[in-house]
């Protein structure tokens, strides 16, 4: 560039202020992407990415042909006035050659930085308008000097443009065997796989009774497990959600080796240990108009709409323990994957009122199932913030279940004599999230559950079950996407009992939890990488079902999630 004469210094600013309009017409967005598709660390999914809808509207604003073609004069360009150093070559580029268009909206935008693939692509469109003018018969209309001064800038930059047309062609070649062979332009596909290796012992030796196995041995297992999902996530219109989840898992119920069903559950706890891949999820959740959102589920679970208030309620990044995830108005009747129906209406930014009706699965048995027949809940939400760190919630679930049990998979979710009943139910929580700092929150939850128990249609008991969890956690404290908490809170108690079964128990008094259950968690998750986290926990129930002759429960647990 030094070789050009000062007298042609006038043209090669204006051509420098025609390469910020590559830019804007999208040959340098091209180039960008080529470089950073080119990368062999750039994964699939970031491609996929790259060719989304949103990318390609972009694209579309961006590309060369969605430039204004219709600028004739500097002084329809809204951002260049002519108190601006580069107005008089801005508008002999304009008015004398018709280099520069400038965007749609008629906006120049000429403080962008122009790299020299992108000086290059501007200089190459104004030798391209030049040519016109030539072949035109119209050569009289363009200098000598400016013709000279053009060619220099022509050689000068060769190897630019070549590697610039290179690129784009590379480019073009990348998305379009992208989009011969990608799975699908409207599903993306994601996995996560959890690695669990957990101890549990139940800390009692010795006979208690008829509660420990012959000899009063110990109950102690060490095993590793694992589970797997495969979402197929489906958009038909950018803000709808089709979603299929297929699972499979050996990871067991630990409540059933230490002797103690549902006391010392995972959190990621599949529910059916037994290696076979099962749709898991099939829902479609779907925006009606602007505030509402509706959600149907032939699979599903009232979660998926009804907001946990639980910021650790994760499975595989949150908590370690089942008890941990979800209060008891979500778990009744949650058993079985049933039919789910709701909706969550945002009332405004501060108050949002969510429900939904679940039903058992479809299958017939004994004249039970299907929407009606079988263990049913419906159940609504009214979230408050009243401040941008501060939420509230109050839940009600009115739940039909039989069996003699609620379907929670909690303490005390079965009543003992009590599996030819049914049980109607109605649970009230209450829920509190409170963002201490940036790092450190507060949650906390508290439930009451008021059960009648029928046998042949009959009222034969009635009891009150209670709950609560209380939850500190701190996140980033280390390093980024690193998650520490420690919980405490009372699983679900029996805590009064009325009633009498004739000819089977004379008095349901003695049905009350003789001793209150607690729980005791802590966990610190970290991540190894974007993808990859590993998170050591443990946690403690003590008077596991409500019983102190059971001893207590201590599980640790190391879980290392894949998430893809």
């Amino acid at each position: 560039m030094t070789n050009i004469s000062k007298k042609n210094y006038s043209l090669i600013t204006p051509v420098v202020i025609s390469a910020a309009v590559a830019l804007m017409g999208g040959v340098a967005n091209a180039e960008t992407q080529a470089s950073l598709k080119s990368d062999s660390n750039t994964n699939t999914s970031e491609i996929i990415n790259s060719v989304g809808n949103d990318t390609l509207i972009e694209q579309e604003q961006l590309r060369p042909n969605a430039v204004s073609q219709n600028v004739t004069s500097v002084s329809q360009l809204s951002d260049v006035k002519p108190t601006d150093w580069a107005f008089t070559a801005l508008q002999s580029l304009v008015e004398r050659y018709g280099c520069i268009a400038g965007y749609p909206d008629r906006t120049f935008r000429g403080k962008q930085a122009a790299s020299r693939y992108e000086f290059a692509a501007g200089l190459n469109a104004c030798l391209d308008k030049i040519n016109e003018i030539i072949s035109a018969g119209l050569a009289d209309k363009v200098s000598k000097e400016d013709l000279a001064t053009l060619q220099k800038l022509q050689e000068e930059f060769a190897a630019e443009l070549a590697t610039l047309r290179g690129r784009v062609d590379a480019l073009d070649a990348k998305t379009a065997k992208l989009e011969a062979q990608q799975f699908s332009t409207t599903t993306k596909l994601r996995g996560e796989a959890i690695f669990g290796l957990a101890a549990a012992s139940d800390g009692v030796s010795g006979s208690n009774g008829t509660l420990l196995p012959p000899g009063g041995a110990d109950r102690t297992n060490t095993i590793f497990s694992y589970r797997v999902r495969l979402n197929l996530d489906t958009s038909f219109t950018g803000k709808d959600l089709l979603r299929t989840r297929l699972q499979a898992s050996n990871t067991p119920n630990l409540g059933d080796a230490l002797g103690v069903p549902n006391a010392s559950r995972l959190s990621f706890e599949s529910g059916t240990p037994n290696n076979t891949f099962e749709i898991n999820r099939l829902y479609y959740k779907f925006p009606i108009g602007d505030s509402f959102t509706a959600y149907i589920a032939p699979i599903g679970q009232t979660e998926d709409i009804i907001n946990p208030l639980n910021p650790l309620e994760s499975d595989s990044q949150g908590t370690i323990s089942r008890f941990g995830r979800f209060n008891p108005a979500i778990r009744i009747a949650s058993s079985g994957n049933p039919a789910v129906a709701g909706f969550d209406w945002k009332i405004s930014d501060k108050v949002s009122f969510q429900a939904a009706y679940s039903a058992s699965n479809a299958a017939l048995v004994t004249g039970r199932g299907g929407v009606t027949g079988g263990d049913t809940k419906i159940i609504a939400q009214l979230v408050l913030k009243p401040a941008e760190t501060l939420t509230f919630g109050i839940t009600y679930a009115n739940a039909f279940t039989t069996g003699g049990s609620l379907g929670a998979g909690l303490n005390s979710s079965t009543t003992p004599g009590f599996s030819n009943s049914e049980f109607n139910s109605n649970t009230i929580v209450g829920s509190l999230i409170w963002d201490v700092t940036k790092k450190f929150t507060f949650n906390l939850w508290g439930s009451a559950t008021f059960i009648d128990g029928k046998v042949a249609s009959v009222s034969q008991l009635s009891t009150t079950n209670t709950s609560w969890l209380a939850s500190i956690s701190g996140k980033d404290l280390f390093a980024e996407g690193d998650l520490a908490a420690i919980s405490f809170g009372q699983p679900l108690f029996t805590s009064s009992a009325s009633g009498a079964v004739l000819g089977v128990i004379p008095n349901f008094v003695s049905l009350t939890s003789p001793t209150t259950p607690y729980q005791l968690e802590t966990f610190y998750r970290f991540s190894v990488t974007k993808n990859i986290s590993i998170t050591p926990g443990v946690f403690f129930v003590f008077n596991q079902g409500s019983d102190s002759r059971n001893g207590t429960a201590t599980v640790g647990v190391i879980r290392t999630t894949f998430s893809f």
